[in-house]
Protein backbone atom coordinates (compact mmCIF):
# COMPACT_ATOMS: atom_id res chain seq x y z
CA UNK A 1 0.00 0.00 0.00
CA UNK A 2 1.69 3.42 -0.89
CA UNK A 3 1.79 5.66 1.92
CA UNK A 4 1.39 9.38 1.73
CA UNK A 5 4.30 12.18 2.09
CA UNK A 6 3.45 15.03 3.91
CA UNK A 7 5.19 18.07 3.29
CA UNK A 8 6.44 20.14 5.93
CA UNK A 9 4.26 23.65 5.90
CA UNK A 10 7.43 25.22 6.78
CA UNK A 11 10.01 26.53 4.89
CA UNK A 12 13.84 27.27 5.37
CA UNK A 13 14.60 30.99 6.38
CA UNK A 14 16.01 32.87 3.56
CA UNK A 15 18.71 34.22 3.35
CA UNK A 16 20.28 31.58 6.16
CA UNK A 17 23.17 32.84 7.56
CA UNK A 18 21.84 36.28 7.35
CA UNK A 19 22.41 39.84 8.39
CA UNK A 20 20.06 41.63 9.75
CA UNK A 21 17.23 40.68 7.84
CA UNK A 22 15.68 37.31 7.06
CA UNK A 23 12.44 35.79 5.86
CA UNK A 24 10.48 33.36 7.05
CA UNK A 25 7.71 31.47 4.72
CA UNK A 26 5.48 28.97 5.43
CA UNK A 27 1.68 27.21 3.86
CA UNK A 28 -1.25 27.63 5.76
CA UNK A 29 -3.94 24.53 4.43
CA UNK A 30 -6.70 25.67 6.39
CA UNK A 31 -7.38 29.24 9.18
CA UNK A 32 -5.74 27.98 11.79
CA UNK A 33 -4.21 29.34 15.23
CA UNK A 34 -0.28 30.26 14.10
CA UNK A 35 2.19 31.05 16.78
CA UNK A 36 6.19 31.39 15.50
CA UNK A 37 8.92 32.40 17.72
CA UNK A 38 12.65 32.65 17.56
CA UNK A 39 14.50 31.00 20.55
CA UNK A 40 18.59 30.96 21.50
CA UNK A 41 20.31 28.19 21.79
CA UNK A 42 19.67 28.24 25.46
CA UNK A 43 16.01 27.65 24.84
CA UNK A 44 15.05 31.26 25.56
CA UNK A 45 12.60 33.10 23.70
CA UNK A 46 14.16 35.76 21.43
CA UNK A 47 11.19 37.31 19.69
CA UNK A 48 7.57 36.41 18.93
CA UNK A 49 7.06 37.00 15.26
CA UNK A 50 3.18 35.46 14.87
CA UNK A 51 0.70 35.02 17.76
CA UNK A 52 -2.76 35.43 15.94
CA UNK A 53 -5.13 33.19 13.60
CA UNK A 54 -4.47 33.37 10.36
CA UNK A 55 -6.46 32.67 6.98
CA UNK A 56 -5.10 29.30 4.72
CA UNK A 57 -2.34 30.30 1.83
CA UNK A 58 0.78 31.07 1.59
CA UNK A 59 2.36 33.66 4.44
CA UNK A 60 5.78 35.21 4.75
CA UNK A 61 7.51 37.43 7.75
CA UNK A 62 10.68 39.05 8.04
CA UNK A 63 12.81 38.66 10.98
CA UNK A 64 14.92 42.17 12.12
CA UNK A 65 17.62 40.98 14.20
CA UNK A 66 19.57 44.50 14.02
CA UNK A 67 19.91 44.25 18.05
CA UNK A 68 20.50 40.37 18.24
CA UNK A 69 24.14 39.31 18.63
CA UNK A 70 25.38 37.05 16.03
CA UNK A 71 24.84 33.08 16.99
CA UNK A 72 22.74 30.54 16.48
CA UNK A 73 18.86 30.77 16.19
CA UNK A 74 15.81 28.55 15.87
CA UNK A 75 12.45 29.38 14.98
CA UNK A 76 9.03 27.31 16.29
CA UNK A 77 6.18 27.51 14.15
CA UNK A 78 2.83 25.77 15.49
CA UNK A 79 -0.53 25.78 13.70
CA UNK A 80 -3.12 23.72 15.01
CA UNK A 81 -1.44 19.49 15.37
CA UNK A 82 1.24 20.84 13.28
CA UNK A 83 4.92 21.80 14.80
CA UNK A 84 8.08 21.81 13.69
CA UNK A 85 11.46 23.82 14.55
CA UNK A 86 14.38 25.14 11.92
CA UNK A 87 17.66 26.87 12.82
CA UNK A 88 19.07 29.71 11.36
CA UNK A 89 22.34 31.84 11.76
CA UNK A 90 22.71 35.50 12.34
CA UNK A 91 26.48 36.50 10.89
CA UNK A 92 27.63 39.99 11.38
Amino acid sequence: MPYKVIRSPLYQNYPNPFNPITKIEYDLPNISHVNLKVYNLLGQEVETLVDEIQEAGYKSVEWKAQQTASGMYFYKFVAEKFTDTKKMLLVR
